[in-house]
């Protein structure tokens, strides 16, 4: 299982600031908005209306036995009757844009911040954590929004507007409801910091289930072939086990708070019924008409209140879900581009390729030091010089600092000190879009997106015409078996590249890398995972991908780096050798050993076949 640990929440408060957040960041589309809160304010008015159309219908109509304005009483309640269906109809409606447009820039708003963050979040944040932001997270907090908004504005807009009248008709009376807000309150308070710390372990829990999905699907031959089904469901039931004991435990406060309010609410209809009779019985001041408002008034006025208490209890629970989403969109990056660069050279997403150089490919280290965070020193002190066009390949044993060299190259993580040089200057003087739009990227197990082969490779360079894309996949034999498909460049490679073979997805990585042309071609042990018949078949076609390019091959394979300009045998991130093949055997010493050896091997497995 993955050891990343989200940011804890579970200590923090109900906080305005995060939906003020939240709502600055959503609401840039303000139409449907402003109508949603006409239409909800339209609803309270009637809401308001409709006992005082029926206390002036009691007292006219059955107290005093006056039928004058009868019709004029008809036409009212109909043209109340057609506002409902008009409000209701319209706050449905909005609510579902608002809805929509509140899901739709929350994720805009993560996925542009994915863009913008570098290779290192990636290489620690696991990729259900990730997924659960910009789907479950997202939608709920889309959801709450939008009907929220409407549950808050009509529930607030109502009680007021029902407690004014109530002061207006008869203030004794009122002063009931003023007396049990109190402890609506105390009571609201108390329930609401449950309910909030309840659902944020579910909302954690909810995310490293959603990460165990991810991980069982791309990691399902890894745990069939280990036999770890067993190992595997029970980490999964724990979590899931976890989950339905903090859900079971939110649900139980929300099942007591609501009750709670009910009882409350119909102490005050029995409290209002009480005074009410006895100010009509004994002491005559009010009359049946008003004492059916009252009681009308009180039961309208918690009903509100009881929506009031829901919405913020489903605050409480999204207020998880805002957090998180949050802690991804205000995500600071840590690589970026200073901004004067941004101001020179433009953005990752809207870049100013007019003001930039031509890369030529001259690669320094000076006094370069790096560790990963939190641990140990990878590199120190680090030096080297790559002349433009040179092939360089990294040998030596796994953790020597290969990859940490190429991944410096290629600004995924920047020196902890030191600094290195393109063509001569700081690369952090230039903007990351400058760079990476100069670089080539072939890995080990390259990754193909979901679509045709022709898409595929059209990534290298999206401009490029159908003819230059055919032009790539022939100059690296690609072509051959993607015309033996049925559909031929139209084929769909499936998910990650499934439908292919590990070869053939190499093919098309190397073809996507020619077509984009970089000035600075990486090649990460590229040969590892294919068999020799393929590997002799793409050596030729690595040197032509190399020629007059500056390049980094890390090697695992030192039969594929023979005529690389550069050899640099690596040792607990230092150079311990450096020259060419034939340099480097004459010196017989690690180098030479590490040729012998894999020399030896490979004959012995070619005599098991012969």
């Amino acid at each position: 299982m993955n050891s990343f640990e989200e940011q804890d929440f579970s200590s923090e408060k109900f906080s305005a600031g995060i939906w003020k957040k939240i709502l600055k960041l959503v609401i840039k589309r303000t139409k449907p908005l402003i109508f949603l809160i006409i239409f909800v304010i339209g609803l309270a008015v009637l809401d308001i209306l409709y006992p005082l159309l029926n206390k002036y219908a009691i007292e006219e109509f059955f107290t005093k036995q006056n039928f004058t304005n009868i019709k004029l009483f008809i036409g009212a309640y109909c043209l109340i009757a057609i506002g409902y269906g008009v409000v209701v109809h319209g706050f449905i409606k909005m609510a579902g844009l608002v809805e929509v447009e509140v899901g739709y820039e929350l994720r805009h708003e993560a996925f542009v911040k994915l863009q913008l963050l570098p290779f290192s979040y990636y290489d620690k944040t696991p990729a259900g954590w990730i997924m659960a932001r910009l789907t479950s997270d997202s939608r709920r907090l889309a959801g709450i929004i939008s009907w929220g908004i409407v549950d808050m504005l009509w529930g607030s807009l109502t009680m007021v507007g029902i407690l004014v009248l109530m002061y207006f008709v008869n203030w004794k009376l009122a002063l009931i409801i003023t007396f049990l807000l109190p402890i609506l309150v105390v009571v609201s308070i108390y329930f609401r910091k449950k309910i909030l710390i309840s659902y944020r372990g579910v909302r954690k829990t909810n995310s490293k289930i959603t990460a165990s999905y991810n991980e069982g699907i791309l990691g399902s031959k890894t745990t069939k072939t280990l036999v770890l089904e067993e190992d595997r469901n029970r980490e999964f039931n724990e979590l899931c086990n976890k989950m339905r004991k903090d859900s079971i435990k939110a649900i139980a406060y929300s099942s007591l708070f609501f009750p709670i309010l009910l009882v409350i609410s119909y102490i005050a209809v029995a409290i209002t019924l009480r005074a009410g009779g006895y100010l009509i019985i004994v002491e005559g001041v009010i009359g049946i008409s008003t004492l059916y408002f009252f009681i009308s008034c009180t039961t309208q006025f918690f009903d509100p209140i009881m929506q009031i208490a829901r919405i913020l209890a489903e605050f409480q629970q999204a207020q998880a879900s805002a957090e998180r989403i949050l802690s991804l969109i205000e995500t600071k990056p840590d690589i970026f581009d200073s901004q004067e660069v941004e101001e020179k050279y433009g953005t990752l997403l809207e870049p100013k390729t007019e003001n930039w150089e031509e890369l030529k490919g001259k690669v320094v280290f000076e006094q370069v030091t790096f560790q990963y965070q939190g641990g140990e020193k990878v590199l120190e002190d680090f030096n080297l010089t790559v002349p433009e066009g040179t092939s360089v390949a990294l040998v030596g044993e796994t953790g020597a600092g290969k990859s940490t060299i190429v991944n410096l190259v290629c600004r995924f993580y920047e020196p902890t000190a030191g600094k290195i040089l393109i063509d001569d200057v700081d690369y952090k003087e230039r903007s990351l879009a400058w760079l990476h739009n100069n670089l080539g990227y072939v890995l080990q197990t390259p990754h193909l997106f979901n679509g045709t082969i022709m898409e595929n490779i059209r990534y290298g360079r999206l401009d490029a015409t159908d003819d230059e894309v055919k032009e790539a996949a022939k100059a690296v034999s690609a072509d051959e078996f993607i015309v033996g498909f049925e559909k031929g460049y139209d084929t769909n490679v499936g998910e990650g590249g499934t439908k292919l073979s590990v070869g053939q997805r190499q093919l098309i990585s190397f073809a996507r890398a020619l077509l984009a042309n970089p000035r600075i071609l990486i090649l990460d042990e590229a040969t590892s995972s294919i068999d020799t018949k393929t590997e002799e078949l793409i050596q030729g076609i690595i040197n032509r991908l190399l020629k007059g390019r500056t390049s980094f091959v890390v090697a695992h394979r030192l039969s594929t780096i023979i005529a690389a300009d550069m050899i640099l045998v690596i040792k607990d991130g230092k150079i311990i050798e450096q020259g060419t093949h034939e340099e480097l055997l004459a010196l017989k010493k690690e180098y030479f050993e590490l040729y012998r050896n894999q020399f030896i091997n490979e004959q012995i497995e070619k005599s098991k076949y012969a």
